[in-house]
């Protein structure tokens, strides 16, 4: 018997894994895949091409510092210094971290005037008060909702009340600069933020991170985060077991069974930790099954030749790619695609944002692709649901309007540049039902569920479930989405009674 048994090696399993070993408790961690890390792993995608992508996860913003600290866990992020750039007809949109002056200047050329940067600052600066409050209550037990009310101030109503479409309606004039904020209401999220409050949680998650909101690069890419852990976990006597997938729980007796390549075993925990989307868990429990959830993007994976060129000639591509390049993404663009997904059409023009995190991390390249100029693209499309993809050629035609809106603000076609490896061009895309297929998501949801708000009436930590033996520490606590540690380390905290 072991003192906790926990189902799922993704990261949030090895952050509870790390912990409870650390303080002496027998642990024992069953994975059914043949690695650790989930959907936070690097991999060589393309056979003969000496490039680790991120493959699915691909930034750190939610994982607190403190867990970090706790755990010492060996990690380096880097700061991407060019938050965004988004093309706008020859020019563009650049918000430079490093230099307030030319993010002005930048604002007035596309906007004619000094009024959006005005509005742009003290949102942001909303914002960033806003985390400063809430980023410690996600490792803290849960707050009601009128207790962090109170922490949040005069922001709640703007970030917790209104829909969000509608706050930035009103505060920004600008259709670019409106949809480059609202892109963070809607990854990985299909709603309308003009009416539906799952876009306020979507986008509340993605600008409170660690306390500072800000999005960062993990040197070595997200196997580093995982691979850490794993090790820190090894290290403290916790035990892991790949390849051993688990196929029922009994919460009333902590028994759980799994099966490997030798057949069907059973473990008993004092304590379960759940690492697993709500749906799979409710089938391993036996019990009636939550409704199906449905993810909504498009992720493609590339290798590039060299960057390519901009229509705007003003600015380096190094400085263009390195932070979220936003393709198509104003606030009308959005909506529309949004109306063409909700009618069951692939968007004629899909709006997407890409990343080359070998500009910040050259590492990921082996050193034959950084001499020659090669760099990694990483592609997330929004309003892409799962529904888009169950019928023959959908994935193909997504791919292909999605490279299509790509070029429509490039100076050259993007598949220009992709580089051809030893099996062909590398460029791999994965839709929902890949995610379904592939990592054992249910619908492809990447936050396992519709992400809920960080309070609660009923106190605890947010991984309690009606079971006592059983607890959370997945995307099915209260709190945490995205690489965030976050239940992982509430779940370990509960099992401590801390």
């Amino acid at each position: 018997m072991f003192d906790v048994v926990i189902a799922g090696a993704g990261h949030n399993g090895l952050v509870a894994a790390a912990y409870l070993a650390r303080a002496g408790k027998s642990v024992l961690l069953l994975e059914r895949y043949g690695h650790v890390g989930g959907l936070a792993v690097s991999a060589q995608a393309f056979p003969g091409v000496d490039a680790r992508v991120s493959r699915y996860s691909y930034l750190v913003s939610l994982l607190p510092s403190k867990v970090v600290r706790d755990l010492g866990l060996p990690l380096t992020l880097r700061r991407r210094r060019f938050s965004s750039y988004t093309p706008v007809g020859t020019g563009g949109l650049l918000v430079d971290g490093g230099d307030e002056d030319r993010t002005a200047a930048s604002f007035a050329n596309v906007t004619g005037g000094g009024h959006e940067i005005v509005a742009w600052r003290r949102f942001y600066a909303m914002t960033a008060a806003a985390a400063t409050a809430i980023a410690p209550t996600l490792i803290e037990p849960l707050p009601s909702r009128d207790q962090l009310r109170e922490l949040v101030g005069e922001s709640w109503t703007d970030l917790f009340e209104r829909p969000i479409g509608q706050v930035v309606s009103e505060l920004f004039a600008d259709d670019v600069v409106r949809g480059v904020v609202l892109t963070d209401a809607l990854i990985g999220t299909f709603a309308d933020p003009d009416t539906d409050l799952l876009a306020n949680r979507c986008f509340l998650y993605h600008v409170i991170g660690d306390g500072t909101g800000d999005w960062n690069v993990p040197v070595g890419g997200m196997g580093a985060v995982t691979g850490g852990l794993a090790d820190i976990a090894r290290k403290a006597g916790a035990e892991i077991r790949v390849n051993a997938e688990v196929v029922a729980i009994d919460p009333a007796t902590g028994e759980v069974t799994y099966r490997d390549e030798k057949g069907e075993h059973t473990v008993t925990g004092g304590k379960v930790l759940a690492n697993l989307p709500p749906f799979t868990l409710a089938r391993l429990l036996g019990e009636e099954a939550p409704e199906r959830p449905e993810g909504a993007q498009l992720k493609i994976n590339m290798v590039l030749k060299r960057l390519p060129r901009l229509k705007d000639r003003s600015i380096d591509p190094r400085e263009a790619f390195s932070g979220t390049f936003h393709i198509n993404e104003s606030r009308d663009q959005l909506a529309l695609a949004f109306r063409q997904a909700s009618a069951g059409e692939i968007p004629g023009l899909p709006p997407a944002e890409v990343y080359c995190h070998s500009l910040t991390d050259p590492s990921i390249l082996g050193a034959d692709l950084r001499r020659s100029g090669a760099q990694t693209m990483t592609l997330f499309g929004l309003h892409m649901p799962a529904r888009l993809f169950d019928r023959p050629g959908a994935k193909e035609e997504a791919v292909r309007r999605t490279l299509a809106s790509i070029d429509s603000v490039l100076a050259e076609p993007l598949e220009d540049v992709l580089l051809t490896g030893p099996e062909g061009v590398c460029l791999e895309a994965k839709t929902p039902l890949d995610l379904e297929q592939d990592a054992g998501l249910p619908g492809g949801h990447i936050f396992h569920q519709d992400l809920s708000w960080p309070y609660a009436e009923e106190g605890g930590w947010g991984v309690e479930t009606v079971h006592e033996r059983l607890l959370l520490c997945g995307a099915g606590a209260r709190r945490g989405g995205g690489v965030s540690g976050i239940p992982g380390h509430n779940a370990a905290m509960a099992v401590l009674g801390r």
